[in-house]
């Protein structure tokens, strides 16, 4: 088993060092941001001349640390460790959990000498606080579960086996350090309990537990599917209680995604130009996270491609959006979906996801969307098939799931 590299995260880390900004690293709990700071940075740091002495490490999550969530502490505490006017590297664990925090980072930002690296596992403190507060002062670092390909190196095995592994168990880090199937499984199970239902819990004072685990297994269930708060409404009432409203089904979707378990996504009209403002669909961030909460039930493969891809294309970067495209034909016109619409910069790609298209229907059930789109960017098809990749008669690339996640410049080429 090697070592956990997260050579991209690190590479980040390196073009962001000392450029004045606050570094904030963000991601789902246990996703390897402290490991990220340290060991990974830090080591870093050490290898290429800077002093330990000069570099300021504190876990604010830890009961001995419990002080330093008074902002005048934490402060008072980084300013002590400071004896000259060299650069000092100061990397705090969980800002968050500190009252204030915007206080002693304004604060930090001031001192020329300090060069500040902060990671926080809620995004309602990102929105809410350091966007507001220190915009165009921060540098988001998003921080993933294990990409696919950083899943096969560290397990140093082929990838077919690794696929079957990492769509049923996921990507954190804990978790593939497992050593057999029973440990991950309850790992997992104790991990969202303790740690992402406790917290959420917690951290938004909810009353009805009952009803966001029941909102988790409805979400889990239907991955890739469009819904939106009211049709999981209707859901929930159709079990029989009354007794929860709209406006509490769609504050308990919002705890879920400031916690970074899932994502939603929303559908863009290609030509129109346009976002559509309901129904969405939703991704969970870690597969594995997804499968325990149904008993590793619904292991619907296309569904779980589907993810897999989405969550792959925004570790490289990508905005991604549902696209809609409407098209005339003998029936008049027709709206058709494209899984994904990804942007970065001045490039877009369409991706279409398929267990497979061995027979022409479906080949050209699969490429009618993009044929729609009628502009010249790239359209592609992703399979579940090992596939050499190849342009049907439409000029649509075709590609295997595993050429696509290990081979990060494929879109590009």
């Amino acid at each position: 088993m090697q070592e956990i590299k997260r050579e991209q995260y690190l590479k980040e880390l390196i073009a962001a060092r000392e450029n004045k900004l606050i570094k904030v690293i963000t991601g789902i709990r246990r996703s390897g941001k402290s490991y990220l700071l340290d060991p990974i940075f830090k080591n870093y740091l050490v290898e290429n001349g800077v002093k330990e002495n000069h570099i300021i490490k504190l876990d604010l999550d830890l009961i001995e640390n419990h002080k330093y969530k008074d902002p005048m502490e934490l402060f008072n505490y980084v300013m002590g460790k400071v004896k000259d006017k060299n650069m000092y590297y100061v990397l705090l664990d969980e800002i968050q959990l500190v009252d204030n925090f915007e206080e002693v980072l304004n604060s930090f930002l001031k001192k020329n000498n300090l060069d500040v690296y902060v990671t926080g596992s809620n995004s309602k403190f990102l929105s809410s606080d350091i966007i507001t507060e220190f915009r165009g002062r921060s540098t988001e670092i998003k921080i993933y579960p294990l990409s696919f390909r950083e899943f096969v190196e560290l397990k140093n095995e082929s990838a077919d086996k690794a696929w079957k592994e990492y769509i049923q168990y996921g990507g954190l880090p804990p978790v593939v350090l497992q050593t057999n199937d029973k440990q991950k499984r309850e790992y997992l199970a104790n991990l969202f309990e303790t740690t992402y239902l406790k917290d959420i819990i917690e951290r938004n004072d909810i009353k009805r537990k009952d009803v966001l685990e029941a909102i988790v297994n409805i979400l889990a269930s239907s991955i890739g599917s469009l819904t939106n708060p009211s049709n999981i409404y209707k859901t929930y009432l159709s079990t029989g209680d009354k007794d929860i409203s709209l406006n509490t089904i769609t504050s308990y979707i919002e705890y879920l995604e400031n916690a970074f378990l899932i994502k939603k996504v929303k559908r863009y009209n290609v030509k129109g130009r346009k976002y559509i403002t309901t129904p969405f669909k939703y991704y969970f961030t870690d597969l594995g996270l997804r499968n325990i909460k149904l008993n590793f039930r619904q292991q619907e493969e296309n569904h779980i491609m589907e993810n897999v891809i989405y969550n792959e294309l925004l570790i490289r970067g990508y905005n991604v959006d549902v696209g809609v495209v409407e098209a005339r034909n003998k029936k008049g016109r027709t709206s058709y979906e494209i899984d994904f619409v990804c942007n970065m910069a001045s490039n877009r790609y369409y991706i279409q996801s398929a267990l497979n298209i061995d027979e022409p229907e479906k080949d050209i059930q699969e490429s009618r969307p993009l044929n729609s789109v009628g502009d010249n960017f790239k359209k592609i098809i992703i399979v579940k098939d090992d596939i050499n990749a190849w342009h049907n008669e439409d000029g649509i690339l075709i590609i295997g799931i595993k050429e696509f996640l290990l081979n990060s410049s494929i879109l590009e080429n």
